[in-house]
């Protein structure tokens, strides 16, 4: 990723391609021909001196220093912009302060992420692998996709390229049903356990169980594919690495032939109906929230909205659990009776963890939430 904060970089870039064809209509196909790649006018990862209100002669620089101020609403407080600005950078910026051990992360993947990403990060229906894949068979499948024992797996360990942004996007994404519901130390813990389950070392040395992970011990992590997204442009040699990036095709998907006619349109597809043509009921037009639907169980809302705000991120997807009111789905499991459906809930059965993770709630509301998905299925 390109460092703008660090270098003002002109992104701006474009290929001197030059197209040479036929004057006879028999030909179809035009080879691209290029300049040699050290005569090529690539404007890329170069840094401009400003020199009377310009980069470099050529570009104009905003020199305004007029204050602009809201012409509605108020300026935001400083704690209101502190709660809002919660992100963390590849850089580090923005990483707070916390610590955690893999032993106790261990734990709470188990109880907090198990149910959708399988134990150990195995995956699960639906929900991706976080452990396995290596970042040799991602690199060789990108390469030769035709050749390779190993097909290109896609996890923490093979693919993700900063432990900063692993961080944050457990912090603000995860548990899917619970999001922002981790403390800092919990969080530090799960990401000790997920780096410590894809191999991941710190200077050399392995993640152990009891290893305090911090602040200062995570900003040592160097995720295997860190290099393997966007070539560094910082330095003297940054204009020549742009170049020999953009100069290979495959990193921007710019074709080498181009087709002039008669091309090929296998993969083309042409939308010949308006898109409202022959919905039913048409689309509607009205912006307003619908209106809550009382239950088949008497209008008892509240295990309606303690299945959403606990089961629903499974029970919402029927690639992962059944859906309520899908007959089909719920017929045989309503024949086993009430009490064999409330012992799985409460116990666990398959691959759903004893009340969906949720152990704070009691065996009474379980059951309740039980209730209403067989009544919402019958």
């Amino acid at each position: 990723m390109f460092k703008l904060d660090l270098k003002k970089v002109a992104i701006t870039f474009g290929l001197s391609i030059f197209a040479v064809s036929s004057l006879s209509a028999k030909e179809e196909v035009v080879k691209l021909k290029t300049l040699p790649l050290e005569q090529r006018a690539i404007d890329g990862a170069v840094e401009y001196k400003i020199q009377k209100g310009e980069y470099a002669g050529t570009y104009k620089v905003n020199m305004q220093t007029q204050k602009m101020t809201p012409k509605f609403g108020r300026t935001a407080t400083k704690n209101e912009i502190k709660a809002w600005n919660v992100d963390v950078r590849y850089d580090w910026q923005g990483l707070p302060e916390g610590k955690g051990t893999a032993e106790e992360g261990s734990d709470l993947y188990d109880s907090k992420c198990a149910m959708c990403h399988g134990d150990m990060g195995t995956g699960g229906l639906g929900y991706p692998m976080l452990v396995g894949g290596s970042k040799e068979s991602l690199k060789n499948q990108l390469i030769d996709p035709a050749n390779g024992d190993e097909p290109p797996i896609r996890t923490i360990g093979s693919y993700w390229p900063y432990a900063s942004t692993l961080w944050w996007y457990v912090k603000t994404g995860m548990p899917f049903p619970h999001p922002m519901s981790l403390t800092n130390d919990e969080v530090y813990s799960i990401v000790a356990y997920l780096l410590q389950q894809n191999e991941i070392q710190i200077e050399g040395k392995d993640i152990e169980d009891d290893m305090i992970l911090d602040k200062k011990t995570l900003m040592k992590v160097v995720m295997p594919n860190v290099d393997g997204f966007y070539p560094d442009v910082n330095g003297k040699d940054g204009p020549l690495v742009m170049k020999k990036f953009l100069s290979n095709p495959a990193n921007y998907g710019t074709p080498t032939e181009r087709c002039m006619k008669n091309c090929p349109t296998g993969q083309v597809v042409h939308i010949k109906n308006a898109l409202d043509d022959g919905i039913k009921p048409p689309v509607s037009q009205v912006r307003d929230l619908p209106k809550e639907k009382p239950s088949k169980n008497g209008g008892d809302s509240k295990f309606a909205k303690l299945f959403a705000d606990n089961c629903k991120a499974c029970h919402g997807n029927k690639a992962i659990a059944p859906v309520p009111g899908d007959k089909e789905a719920w017929a045989e499991r309503i024949k086993q009776g009430k009490e064999t459906l409330y012992e799985h809930a409460i116990k666990g059965f398959q691959g759903m963890p004893p009340k969906g993770g949720h152990m704070e709630l009691d065996d009474a509301t379980i059951k309740g939430i039980v209730d209403y998905m067989v009544e919402q299925s019958k």
